[in-house]
């Protein structure tokens, strides 16, 4: 379903009907605006639901003569939990080897970009980045590596203020020892600069 054709406005109301129940008043100062601003902020957090993920990376790419690795490192995002909708947010780390074609390097972070802003898991979420380069690059492979804090963690439940969570997702020559320790010491080495 497209984002502009949900019914906003019942939500908005609905918000201001939990603010009530929750025992605030929501048409004090404080709050009054909270139920617009709170669809608002939804919106911008799942407007990935509109994304063609597979048009992001087909309007860029280009016929190179490059068959190693390419790395786009410590790419921030920020995700809404789909068990609590509450945040978790890190960086993610992509690397693949082309055969025929490469990507415009912006358009990576603009692929998680379209999955980081829907109702996620970390675990899909890396498998989704991972499978959509290798359906649409068909590259030798694909390693994706996303290390995130998750606020459901951390805030509530077992409340592990420093626990990070990463999960990677290996696709085509990544699954080859070699392959995948050469991405995976590229991705932790010191930066420069």
């Amino acid at each position: 379903m497209s984002l502009d054709k949900i019914d906003w406005k019942k939500h908005e109301e609905n918000f201001a009907a939990l603010l009530t129940d929750l025992g605030e008043d929501p048409s004090r100062d404080g709050l009054l605006k909270t139920p617009e601003r709170h669809i608002k902020s939804m919106k911008f957090l799942t407007s990935g639901y509109d994304k063609d993920v597979a048009g992001i990376l087909n309007q860029a790419l280009f016929d190179v003569e490059y068959k190693d690795m390419i790395i786009v490192r410590d790419i921030e995002f920020y995700s809404l939990c789909e068990h609590h909708l509450l945040p978790f947010y890190g960086r993610v780390h992509v690397g693949y080897i082309p055969t025929t074609k490469v990507v415009g390097l912006s358009k990576i972070p603009r692929l998680i970009e379209a999955f980081a802003r829907r109702l996620q898991v970390q675990e899909r979420m890396t498998h989704q980045i991972a499978q959509t380069m290798q359906d649409v690059l068909a590259p030798d492979g694909v390693g994706v590596v996303i290390e995130a804090a998750h606020m459901c963690m951390m805030m509530r439940g077992v409340e592990k203020r420093e626990s990070y969570t990463t999960t990677s997702s290996m696709q085509g020559s990544f699954h080859q020892p070699q392959t995948r320790q050469e991405f995976l010491n590229l991705v932790h080495s010191p930066k420069r600069g």
